[in-house]
């Protein structure tokens, strides 16, 4: 009688366990995130914070949803596919003269991504290279930073050219030079084969124009953290805690980037380990340091977006304070610090990565 009876409460226990566990699971809010591109290591962040906990110890439930040229993130958000998506700042604001209703609530990216590209031999060194010369650009609102440059620098008869997403016309030279970001185009010819040596190319064979430069300062803020403003309002504490668990994420990948090259490789990204491995670095040196911590926003960069964007049609007016909030960002950044992580990152630098051909 007793072996049953301690059999029964075993089994009670289990079950009230297993009630438990259920009931837990329950509780996690579930949450869509939506991305601009694919997986890859400009999104590890998100995914380490998955794969490391940091969400469900936040208890969110959170699902990535990969992006595709057709998929506008900040539209996704204002339909309510997703609660939280990540977009570029003029592309949003875009959106929101649209009635979006958007608010960014953590600007991660401190720097813009985005290069002009050419070879060494094209003699372009500056904007007003490109004069006379056929330049790529990508559209869909990626090519301001680049225009913006021509207006500012009186730049007269450039031809603009439809790039395709890869560098293969500059490759062939169809092009004098090629938009490209950072961690992803411009790591593509350094992968690619010179046929006069049958080495990969090397920085030496290019010319970049870096439109973060002081003597350009056409640079616009990138992937930024937007939620509706209803969204926001109604549910800030999760605003909150999916922040903190995101930024966590970057810490994570700062800290452990092999790691974080990893967990985007196991998200089955179509570039391979040495391209995952270069584009973690340089998503790492467009988000630190971040002076203010991770997410909160520098009013001068979000300054120079504005006028870049109004000075271009982009938007018509500015649409003032109201687009952004830091309130959320510094909460979650205060939380983060105070459980002894460093938010600000100064004393990140970039490491040296070998490229493999084809990024493999």
């Amino acid at each position: 009688m007793r072996t049953r009876l301690f059999k029964l409460a075993a089994a009670l226990g289990a079950l009230t366990l297993a009630a438990a566990a259920c009931a837990g699971d329950d509780e996690l809010t579930p949450i869509n995130l939506q991305l601009q591109w694919v997986a890859q290591a400009q999104f590890a962040g998100y995914y380490a914070a998955v794969d490391q906990g940091f969400y469900e110890e936040e208890g969110l439930d959170v699902t990535i949803l990969e992006g595709a040229v057709e998929i506008v993130p900040q539209q996704v958000v204002a339909t309510g596919g997703a609660q939280f998506g990540l977009a570029w700042v003029p592309k949003a604001l875009v959106s929101n003269e649209e009635d979006a209703g958007l608010v960014n609530v953590g600007q991660v990216f401190q720097r813009s991504g985005t290069l002009m590209v050419s070879w060494a031999d094209s003699g372009i060194t500056s904007p007003t290279d490109w004069a006379g010369k056929a330049v790529g650009n990508w559209g869909f609102g990626n090519e301001y930073e680049l225009t913006a440059a021509i207006e500012k620098f009186g730049v007269q008869d450039v031809e603009l050219v439809a790039q395709s997403f890869d560098m293969e016309a500059l490759l062939n030279r169809e092009i004098a030079a090629a938009e490209a970001m950072i961690y992803n185009e411009y790591a593509q010819v350094l992968e690619a084969t010179n046929p006069a040596t049958g080495q990969l190319y090397q920085p030496s064979d290019l010319n970049v124009i870096d439109f973060n430069d002081p003597a350009i300062a056409t640079a616009m803020l990138q992937d930024a953290i937007w939620v509706t403003e209803q969204y926001a309002e109604e549910n800030p504490d999760t605003v909150e805690a999916f922040l903190r668990a995101s930024f966590r994420g970057w810490i994570h990948c700062r800290d452990n980037p092999d790691a974080c090259v990893e967990i985007v490789l196991a998200a089955g990204p179509t570039l391979g380990r040495s391209h995952q491995t270069w584009q973690m670095n340089e998503i790492n040196g467009l988000i630190w340091p971040s002076p203010a911590g991770i997410g909160v926003m520098d009013p001068d960069l979000w300054a120079q977006t504005i006028d870049v964007a109004v000075g271009q049609g982009v938007i018509s007016a500015d649409p003032g304070s109201s687009a952004y909030r830091t309130d959320y960002a510094q909460a979650a950044v205060d939380a983060l610090e105070d459980d002894g992580l460093d938010t600000v990152g100064a004393n990140w630098q970039r490491a040296t990565v070998t490229l493999n051909p084809g990024g493999e």
